[in-house]
């Protein structure tokens, strides 16, 4: 059965919702969560629904005439109206649909499990202040996992989906902490959801939080330890600050970034230098003869270079024997350009 890694991250790093095999399961689904499990330590579904919908109807100090609409509140009334499933019952659901796709079978074991993906993602409400949007990350996992579930296994379908629901929420809390993505390997994803947790485990117990110390316990290098830690550490600047100059002025923070691009004397001697060696090519083609003409004329200087079975074919040889008179002749081609040119240009133009 395919369950999620170890740092919460699915095996093959896509989001296949349209592989899933539910893409007619209508928009309630997009948004869902499921049931109660023991075995998951999730306890007392049937009641989180109005547990959210007292906390919503709190009256707010200075509130006015006009409540304001609480989307999640919205969101889990409709939830309700789905009942939970019996074992037996999901059970027969769920072999029925291995047996047959039926999509409806689909949505019902999808619908009655909506609950649990609210009561996941309010365990990352600290991570991700949106609820809601851990929550349709969720059930996105939620129909991965009725998708890959297998009931013959002998796991609860609640226990198994709790796997892609969170790998689903993590992958999204991840992508979203900044704008620029912070974990992008395995150790990367592993020190984003450990680090700070481990300086602190570190620190109660009177060791000194190294980035050798860190690195050593969670299995990964010290470099990659050091460069979370900066990212972690600062925030995000934008390219468009405005930043002081010594004169007194005030100029954005792109505008002081070198640029990448050649200088204009650079480019110069670049164009001279490429002409000076498209010169010399055309001058060793031109004397050329036989089946080095040809090879040179219709593979290594043509738009639409032919290939070396064509040419084999043309001349009666193997393509093979081709290769190797065109090796020999770029071999010569290179010992007539460093008559002219030297070895860098040779490099940078191709030999």
């Amino acid at each position: 059965m395919l369950t999620p890694d170890d740092d919460g991250i699915l095996p093959n790093g896509d989001r296949d919702e349209q592989d899933v095999g539910l893409e007619e399961v209508d928009v309630e689904v997009l948004v869902g969560a499921p049931r109660a499990d023991e075995e998951e330590g999730v306890v007392g579904l049937e009641n989180l629904g109005s547990t959210v919908l007292a906390k919503s109807k709190r009256p707010s100090s200075g509130s006015t005439a006009l409540a304001a609409h609480d989307p999640l509140a919205a969101y889990m009334r409709d939830v309700q109206r789905y009942p939970l499933l019996e074992p037996d019952e999901e059970r027969k659901l769920a072999i029925h649909y291995v047996e047959t796709g039926d999509v409806d079978t689909a949505r019902r074991l999808v619908t009655a499990n909506l609950r649990l993906v609210v009561k996941i993602a309010y365990d990352y409400r600290q991570a991700y202040r949106n609820l809601l949007d851990l929550v349709q990350e969720g059930n996105i996992g939620l129909m991965q996992a009725v998708r890959k579930y297998d009931p013959l296994k002998g796991v609860k379908l609640s226990s198994y989906a709790a796997w892609w629901i969170r790998a689903y929420m993590l992958r999204y809390i991840l992508n979203s902490h900044r704008l620029v993505k912070l974990g992008t390997t395995q150790a990367q994803r592993k020190l984003f959801f450990n680090l700070k947790k481990e300086k602190a485990r570190l620190s109660a117990m009177g060791i000194d939080p190294t980035a050798e110390r860190i690195a050593k316990s969670l299995d990964v290098s010290e470099e990659d330890v050091e460069q979370m830690d900066r990212r972690l550490s600062s925030g995000e600047a934008s390219l468009d600050a405005e930043v002081g100059t010594p004169d007194g002025r005030s100029i954005s923070r792109v505008e002081l970034l070198s640029s990448g691009d050649l200088g204009t004397d650079d480019q110069v001697a670049r164009e001279e230098i490429a002409e000076k060696v498209k010169d010399r090519v055309r001058e060793f083609g031109a004397q050329l003869r036989g089946k080095e003409r040809t090879i040179y004329e219709q593979r290594l200087v043509a738009e639409e270079p032919k290939t070396l079975q064509e040419l084999g074919d043309d001349f009666g040889v193997s393509r093979e024997r081709v290769r190797q008179l065109e090796r020999r002749l770029l071999n010569r081609m290179r010992d007539a350009l460093t008559n002219d040119v030297d070895d860098e240009v040779l490099d940078a133009y191709g030999s």
